[in-house]
């Protein structure tokens, strides 16, 4: 086709175009044609995909693939049913690195057969860097997953709505699997549900995205490795003679990386590009709780892997408030906590508040759920919130972080004290804990309600919340002292300890109460040092490391008298009753008296009962059983009148054993059988062992002696005594 510019006469001079050929479209403009001109044109047609591409899209597992067994078969029997109402869809979720993606592709080349269509994978995450608007991530994996279908690029409809026909079109031709790579809103999934009958969908996502139960979906959370397979993965990333060359190593190794899998996969790729690094230098690098997060990194001349730049990416989808809570959690001592712990460390008003950001956390995969709902951070997550605190939060966050949590466990420990004893003697004034106190920085005020108040026996429950805290309230004693509140660390050292008398963690015990001793001194108060030093003697001396107890013994009653304590003076005498019980009898008689004297002065009914309890335990020992037995009694009965069963238990045993010595072995049994099993009801199971073993003495039957030594034997264990190897010995030796 050609064209002049002078219509009126053609052989002028003027300008001609010449277009030869073919032109595309519906119109063409010209001034005068030479030649037919023939229109040709039709409706875009998409070439027929069926048969002609099968999409092959999913990457391969990665090497090494190991354990997620359970997972995959849960998906065998939901994503191959070829029975299945509608599309199946399967949701991986979990931490950043958990291995989501290594388990769908995994599961996906397993199941190459099952779907004769193909298999269609969309990262969404490259979807997301490139998307513009809200939405437009979905809009694109639409076009990928058409183009994957067979459609080139020059017949992709515009708009959303004409590519979801054309997809829902050409997916009911096939059968496939659509793997949905690191979505992050339930609308990602429903979009892409194809047609198909036979076809499944299989998602990856940080987020938990609980929705899509409502259309059928299967959850499956994804956790950590064990030991053993994280160091199968190793083993299979950096062989496995390497391995079996410093195997205990290798678990210290992946424990460590807290069983993340990306984190014992950068470790395994330092390992094998250092040459010379070692399993146990690694180790030792790692062991720096402060540097561990920043060691976990491998570089190429392309690239840099770290585990910080994972949970990076899940940090920025979080709204403000679960953000800010994120970074409070990273300062949190202790390994578990609950809402209002939460709320104390971020600083919020209530625990209502705090669970709206802990759902959102729970959403994202960023915290676990423990089977007790209490909450936890793995360990890198926790290394990690705390470094984008220190670069994002104003200097000092940690320490008014740790303060907040101090007063908040401070408060609840004093109120879990008064609940099993009220009238025991204490140096730290509940009233002050309880109320606004100033003595720890940006302390919370105690608790809007007393927790153990309504229960129908608050002792025991309160027992039971100090046991399940028992480790996050030794965390958070340790960071009151490193941080220098010394007055909250003695207070929580000194009420903390009735756990201890019901339960015999005997390391735990020494570690609080030797962090409250030495906080007491830095206080400058001797009342307070002279008690923590008294009761530091009871696990020493259980520890059989009397010369360490006398020491603490002799600087407590110096402290004592200075602070002229009458009630701490015949406390510290009583303690050293009990030392002298091991080296000199007569001493340990005087030390009662004088114990008995000073708490008689002072009027303290409950410290007379427990002086007497002591005295007639030692007079019993220096063959005075007549008297001893009277003193039993009477104190006894004392502890009855005081409401106090666990030391009026405790009496009875020792007045069975005193029966014993008198020759009533009969009377001895009875009262022994009995205190063992109020013992047990008190929860003080160290008691209860030692009077399962004196039982054991007076009984005949072998079966009958067996099953008491059994029990003894469990509660020392449990508890870390030396009397287990004792008792084992005995039940060894028939």
């Amino acid at each position: 086709m050609s064209t002049h510019g002078d219509p009126e006469n053609p052989a002028a001079p003027g300008i001609m175009n010449s277009l030869p050929g073919s032109v595309e479209g519906q119109l063409a403009q010209v001034g005068i044609a030479h030649g037919p001109i023939t229109f040709n044109y039709h409706a875009a047609r998409v070439p027929e995909p069926v048969g002609h591409r099968r999409p092959n899209q999913v990457p391969r597992p990665p090497r090494g693939f190991v354990d997620r067994r359970r997972a995959l078969a849960a998906l065998d029997g939901l994503l191959g049913d070829e029975d299945a109402v509608g599309c199946p869809i399967g949701v991986f979720s979990g931490l950043p690195g958990i291995g989501k993606t290594a388990a769908a592709s995994q599961w996906a080349h397993n199941n190459q057969q099952r779907f004769p269509g193909g298999q269609i994978f969309v990262d969404f995450a490259t979807l997301r860097s490139g998307a513009g608007g809200a939405g437009g991530d979905v809009s694109e994996a639409l076009a990928t997953c058409l183009r994957a279908l067979g459609v080139h690029d020059q017949y992709l409809p515009a708009g959303f709505a004409e590519r979801t026909a054309l997809y829902r079109d050409l997916s009911a031709e096939r059968r496939v699997l659509v793997v949905l790579d690191d979505v992050t809103r339930p609308a990602q999934v429903t979009a892409l549900l194809p047609q198909g009958p036979g076809s499944a969908v299989l998602a990856t996502s940080t987020w938990q995205l609980g929705e899509l139960v409502l259309d059928g979906a299967a959850l499956l959370p994804l956790d950590v490795l064990d030991t053993e397979s994280a160091v199968e993965l190793l083993s299979a990333l950096c062989g496995p003679r390497r391995i079996a060359d410093e195997p205990d190593a290798a678990a210290r190794l992946v424990a460590l990386c807290g069983g993340l899998p990306i984190a014992v996969r950068i470790c395994a790729a330092r390992l094998l590009t250092q040459k010379h690094l070692t399993i146990s230098a690694l180790v030792d690098e790692l062991s720096d709780e402060q540097s561990r997060l920043s060691r976990i990194t491998v570089s190429s001349a392309h690239e840099e892997r770290t585990v910080s730049a994972a949970l990076e990416l899940a940090y920025r989808d979080l709204p403000a408030a679960a953000a800010h809570m994120y970074r409070a959690l990273g300062h949190l001592p202790g390994l578990s906590f609950d809402a209002a712990v939460a709320a104390a460390a971020a600083g919020l008003d209530s625990a209502r508040e705090a669970q709206e950001a802990l759902g959102v956390l729970e959403e994202a995969s960023l915290l676990s759920v423990l089977e007790d709902r209490r909450y936890a951070l793995h360990g890198l997550v926790r290394l990690h919130a705390q470094e984008t605190s220190k670069a994002q939060d104003p200097p000092g966050t940690a320490r008014e972080t740790a303060g907040r949590v101090t007063g908040h466990y401070l408060a609840l420990t004093v109120l879990a004290d008064l609940a099993v004893r009220a009238d025991r003697l204490r140096i730290t004034r509940t009233q002050d804990v309880l109320g606004t106190s100033g003595s720890v920085p940006a302390a919370l005020a105690a608790p809007s309600h007393d927790p153990f108040a309504g229960s129908d026996e608050p002792g025991r429950d309160a027992i039971c919340w100090l046991e399940a805290e028992r480790a996050n309230i030794l965390a958070v004693l340790r960071a009151a002292s490193r941080l220098g509140f010394d007055r909250p660390a003695w207070q929580l050292a000194e009420v903390f300890t009735v756990l201890f008398l019901h339960h015999r963690h005997l390391a735990d015990w020494r570690e609080s109460l030797e962090l409250g001793s030495t906080a007491a001194e830095r206080d400058g108060n001797a009342a307070a040092e002279a008690r923590l030093r008294s009761l530091l003697s009871r696990p020493l001396l259980d520890l059989k490391q009397d010369a360490q107890a006398k020491a603490h013994l002799d600087i407590a009653e110096r402290l004592a008298v200075e602070s002229g304590h009458l009630v701490l003076q015949a406390s510290v005498q009583e303690f050293l009753g009990r030392y002298w019980d091991r080296h000199d009898p007569a001493r340990a008689v005087d030390a009662y008296r004088t114990s008995l004297a000073l708490n008689a002065e002072a009027g303290e009914d409950r410290g007379e009962a427990l002086a007497r309890y002591f005295l007639g335990c030692s007079q019993s020992a220096t063959g005075d059983h007549t008297t001893a037995l009277a003193a039993l009694s009477e104190a006894r009965a004392t502890f009855l009148a005081l409401g106090d069963g666990r030391m009026a238990a405790r009496s009875l045993a020792d007045v069975g054993r005193t029966r014993a010595r008198l020759g009533d072995p009969a009377g001895a049994a009875a009262d022994l059988s009995k205190a063992a099993a109020d013992l047990r009801d008190c929860k003080a199971f160290h008691y209860e062992a030692r009077a399962m073993e004196d039982l054991a003495d007076l009984l005949d039957g072998p079966e009958e002696v067996r099953a008491c030594l059994r029990r003894a034997l469990a509660v020392y264990e449990e508890g870390g005594s030396p009397r287990a190897a004792v008792v084992l010995a005995r039940l060894t030796a028939g």
